[in-house]
């Protein structure tokens, strides 16, 4: 029984004044007239039913979801509290989906990255189904294919074959690595045996317990206590004790330390939008090379960026640079140095 986990929770803070704490990256239409949050969904309808996609998110996303997917059953929507990382926010959703559907196998996916090829990311996903089922305590992840020294994203270095799975090769992980620097990154291109890590995996829900167990001792026995309350008490439960959970990432808390890891190389045109430059790659330019989101307008300018979501923006005779307008704010910068955003959020302290 394949189910889907969408993480939800993230605040999308690289793509302020846009993105904002009380609407995020995945609950924008950044790509098209869907969502990423509704793209997700709608890319994994073939292989997963929507009463098999649970969403795991902030309780102050929890209207969000429900509006942008009317159709997901209300038990799938499982809450954080507050954000503690995804390591606990996938044990906490690994225990619930257990009791609704005893030993899944369950495919992890975050809400808001880009994917192309739709039909050889279901492939993909189907070989890692297939690996799980003939080898419960596997955890199968999704490498990408690297076609540049990237220095945002971490790797996965890999071995020998393991398998063939509905014609993939399944790989054994070596190793985990962190983001690397731009001298190393050219190091692993070269290599050929590093794959970007995706964040996405496929593993037995007894295994995700089982593995917690191990390694993340406090959190599976914090989780344990509050998926084993009763349901009238379980909000509160769930909210005092969250807390203590360990706040770590699962590729830390459990990945790097877990032996039966492989990795399947993706080849579907995968980015994981993470910065305003990554996000222009997909978007149409005018024939000055310009990219105008919303109610702008560019005059006598070459190789702007304008987006607006409210008031009327105009820019003359002006070139390379770069203006966002949202929710009362206007950031007007060089365009080279669009991935500041963030940082001037930051400084300004708003």
């Amino acid at each position: 029984m394949l189910c889907a986990l969408i993480m939800a929770g993230g605040k999308g803070t690289r793509f302020w004044p846009l993105s904002t704490e009380k609407k995020p990256k995945q609950f924008l239409n950044l790509l098209g007239d869907s969502t990423m949050i509704q793209m997700t969904v709608k890319r994994i309808e073939k292989l997963i039913p929507i009463e098999r996609v649970f969403v795991v998110t902030g309780k102050q996303y929890v209207d969000l979801v429900k509006e942008q997917l009317p159709n997901i059953p209300h038990d799938n929507i499982i809450i954080e509290p507050y954000g503690k990382n995804t390591a606990p926010c996938i044990v906490l959703s690994a225990f619930c989906i257990n009791k609704k559907y005893s030993n899944a196998t369950i495919v992890v996916l975050p809400s808001d990255h880009l994917i192309e090829d739709n039909e050889e990311f279901l492939n993909v996903l189907k070989a890692g189904e297939e690996y799980v089922e003939d080898n419960h305590e596997a955890i199968v992840t999704i490498g990408i294919m690297p076609n540049r020294p990237e220095t945002e994203y971490g790797y996965i270095n890999f071995d020998r074959i393991s398998g063939i799975k509905n014609g993939r090769k399944i790989l054994s992980v070596n190793r985990f690595v962190e983001k690397p620097n731009e001298k190393m990154a050219k190091k692993y291109l070269d290599d050929g045996h590093y794959l970007w890590n995706g964040g996405m995996f496929i593993w037995k829900t007894y295994n995700i317990l089982s593995l917690t167990k191990k390694y993340l001792s406090k959190t599976f026995d914090v989780i344990s206590e509050i998926a084993t309350t009763s349901e009238r008490e379980y909000d509160k439960v769930l909210e005092e004790k969250y807390e203590y959970v360990d706040g770590v990432s699962v590729d830390y808390g459990i990945m790097e330390k877990a032996e039966e890891i492989y990795v399947i190389p993706g080849e579907f045109g995968w980015d994981d939008v993470g910065s305003w430059s990554a996000i222009e790659r997909y978007w149409k330019k005018d024939r000055d090379g310009s990219v105008v989101i919303g109610n702008g307008c560019c005059l006598e300018g070459k190789n702007n960026m304008i987006v607006c979501n409210g008031n009327r923006v105009i820019i003359d005779s002006l070139s390379d640079i770069f203006i966002v307008e949202n929710d009362g704010y206007i950031i007007v910068g060089k365009k080279e140095n669009v991935d500041r955003i963030k940082k001037v959020k930051e400084k300004v302290a708003i």
